[in-house]
């Protein structure tokens, strides 16, 4: 029933599959893994783009304003370290301390900005939508 070509075809298959597969493979095991970014200390600068968070008061219910820097990959000061990701924290929350600091940020929403950060720890709790949170904070300059 079945043909002495059809068992050459299946070998040429086969043959041509794993001379394919090959390079991807190798491929895979020569890739870097990512490296860690800069570390970052209370007092330097952080740049990204500014975006608005919804998030709700989990006592009173009511809106609370904050806001997320999205940046390039940092490591924190120990011991933090990375925040149990490969390459630090890329996405840091901004928490207001008073409205004077909100006010401050509003119109800085979807806009690149600097910040001088004086005290960050990584996201620990459930509210905490970015992977790092910044609590005391002062914005440097608008670009």
């Amino acid at each position: 029933m079945t043909k002495y070509r059809f068992g050459i075809r299946l070998c040429f298959a086969v043959i041509l599959g794993a001379v394919l597969a090959a390079p991807a493979a190798m491929a895979q095991d020569e890739e870097a893994s990512p490296k860690p970014g800069k570390p970052i200390q209370a007092g330097e600068v952080l740049s990204g783009e500014l975006n608005a968070l919804r998030i709700r008061d989990a006592k009173k219910g009511k809106r609370v304003a904050t806001y997320q820097l999205t940046s390039e990959p940092r490591r924190l000061p120990p011991p933090n370290g990375l925040c149990d990701l490969e390459t630090g924290p890329e996405t840091f929350q901004l928490v207001p301390a008073n409205d004077a600091q909100v006010a401050q940020l509003r119109p800085l929403v979807g806009k690149e900005i600097s910040v001088k950060i004086d005290e960050v720890a990584c996201a620990q709790e459930a509210g905490q939508m970015s992977e790092a949170v910044v609590t005391k904070w002062s914005v440097v300059t608008k670009h």
